[in-house]
């Protein structure tokens, strides 16, 4: 098996990661045979690696709650829809400004009316 993530997701070193992250959907390969999709409770940074905590497992159905990973390897981040939506937003605005602009410099395009 080798997970490389979905579309939309972000690709991020273990070590690159930090408490930005925490409460964000992650997916990761751990090892050879397991995948892991969670959301990132905690993140603590060891000598030669991450410990990545998953919120809301607690060895549930014999599921481990926390990971440790080489800080090179990639782990997979859903994106902000808060920060998506706000880029999303200020690309809009900036693109509207333009037309504006863009408009104002051509000069009056209105027919002359008596």
């Amino acid at each position: 098996m080798d997970y490389a993530g979905t579309g939309n997701e972000k690709a991020v070193a273990a070590g690159e990661l930090n408490r930005t992250h925490v409460g964000h959907t992650v997916s990761f390969q751990p090892d050879e045979f397991t995948l892991v999709f969670g959301r990132i409770g905690a993140i603590a940074r060891k000598e030669g690696g991450v410990t990545i905590a998953l919120d809301g497992v607690d060895g549930a159905g014999g599921l481990q709650s926390h990971y440790s990973l080489p800080p090179t390897q990639n782990v997979y981040v859903q994106p902000d829809m808060l920060t998506n939506t706000e880029s999303t937003i200020k690309d809009l605005f900036g693109k509207v400004q333009e037309n504006l602009r863009g408009s104002s410099h051509k000069g009056d395009q209105r027919p002359d009316v008596p």
